[in-house]
């Protein structure tokens, strides 16, 4: 028999070791949530539905071979969408039929020997599996409940929670996009990637107020009211004023210059943010003299003026590249930078030791690192996401088992 790939070690305790997470989210929010507290050294158990799993399984392509061994025999083979990976990293799958008494039975041992819960189900369709908050926390009081929804458990409760669609109502698609374009979203799912890590926030407080007196708790997070909680500088302007922002394209509403210029066969994305570092611009560029002109001395000058500003500068900036740019004014401490492309950003963070990438097995695409660096509880090396049911053999007979025994090891 083949030898089977060892789990990767880790030199010491990670901070969540022996925390045990239900996974019962589905596609970006929740299983994010989930693999960042995974990251940080709780056992993630996801539950997926039999036969299909996770919507994300087959939200492709680009699909990734699956090469892994078989596991403990209740694994399938064949190929999972790179999507599905992104967000489930280093958990143990788990397949249960939540409409088969058996199966239901075993997703509520699981909850109640959980330390928290993460789902996303329309709310009030779990009440009758008896894996509501109200069911789960009455039967395990320390349990820490996460709900995520699209729009709250009350007026919204109804209204199906996509990325795409609380983008546009949310207003984010409404100051995204050129002046005078259409609106657009921005170029990943935002709002989910905003909301998983609320929810982590939340689950970490509420562990934390565990730790203190014991008791769990139920955590709410929804995909609007974390939209509008990151619009920041935009949505304080609309309080203050009462109006409505639009799009800019790459400028900022409240700086200059913080935009794309164009160089010499591309653009250079520059973010002057005081009065100094426009001094060291423009006095890098040839023309210091523009620091001193009343137009452009102070920033809401500049922002008066960015359009005599953005002409006076791309008149010098046609002399370099991008890249010489970035070197020449990176010297005299101007944050700018060329426009990258993935591999090219992921290139410069592997330049800047930042190790972006973690590898989690032979056969198996490796997964983007966290960002995450604790010096006294390291972040735990990653595993490679489940097949589906992949461990669904030694869990079913775990579940069913004494309470008090420990997880079976992984294979």
């Amino acid at each position: 028999m083949p030898q089977q790939p060892q789990p990767p070690q880790r030199p010491c305790p990670a901070a969540l070791d022996g925390i045990l997470v239900a996974d019962f989210s589905r596609v970006l929010a929740g299983p994010l949530a989930a693999a960042t507290l995974a990251d940080l050294g709780a056992e993630v158990i996801k539950v997926e539905r039999p036969g299909t799993g996770d919507d994300t399984r087959s939200w492709g392509p680009p699909f990734t071979p699956d090469a892994a061994p078989a596991g403990d025999g209740g694994a399938q083979q064949g190929k999972t969408a790179a999507y599905f990976d992104a967000a489930n990293r280093s958990k143990r799958g788990l397949a249960l039929d939540l409409g088969d008494p058996d199966d239901a039975a075993a997703a509520r041992e699981l909850a109640r020997r959980a330390d928290v819960l993460i789902e996303n189900f329309r709310p009030g369709s779990l009440v009758k599996y008896g894996l509501d908050a109200a069911a789960t926390r009455a039967a395990n009081p320390g349990l820490v409940h996460c709900t995520l929804t699209g729009f709250g458990s009350g007026a919204g409760a109804s209204l199906p929670g996509y990325d795409f669609v609380v983008q546009a109502v949310g207003g984010l698609m409404s100051i995204t996009g050129e002046a005078g374009g259409p609106p657009l979203k921005a170029g990943v799912a935002l709002v989910d990637v905003l909301t998983a890590k609320d929810a982590t926030v939340g689950i970490l407080a509420a562990l934390r107020h565990r730790d203190r007196t014991g008791e769990g708790q139920l955590v709410e997070v929804n995909l609007l009211s974390s939209l509008l909680g990151s619009l920041v500088n935009q949505a304080s302007g609309h309080l203050a004023t009462g109006r409505d922002p639009g799009p800019m394209g790459n400028r900022h509403p409240s700086i200059a210059p913080y935009e794309t210029l164009a160089c010499r066969g591309g653009l250079l994305a520059v973010a002057v943010g005081n009065d100094r570092q426009f001094r060291a611009l423009a006095t890098e560029l040839g023309v210091p003299e523009l620091a001193d002109d009343a137009r452009f001395a102070r920033n809401q000058d500049r922002v008066r003026h960015r359009g005599d500003l953005v002409a006076a500068l791309e008149e010098r900036l046609a002399a370099d590249t991008p890249q010489g740019w970035t070197e020449r004014l990176g010297a005299v401490s101007v944050p700018c930078g060329p426009v990258n492309s993935l591999s090219r950003a992921l290139e410069l963070a592997q330049r800047l030791g930042l190790d972006p990438v973690a590898p989690v097995g032979e056969g198996r695409i490796p997964q983007i690192a966290s960002p995450l660096r604790l010096s006294g509880t390291p972040v735990a090396a990653p595993f490679a996401p489940p097949r589906l049911d992949e461990h669904g053999t030694a869990l079913r007979t775990w579940l069913s088992g004494p309470a008090d025994q420990p997880l079976p090891p992984r294979m």
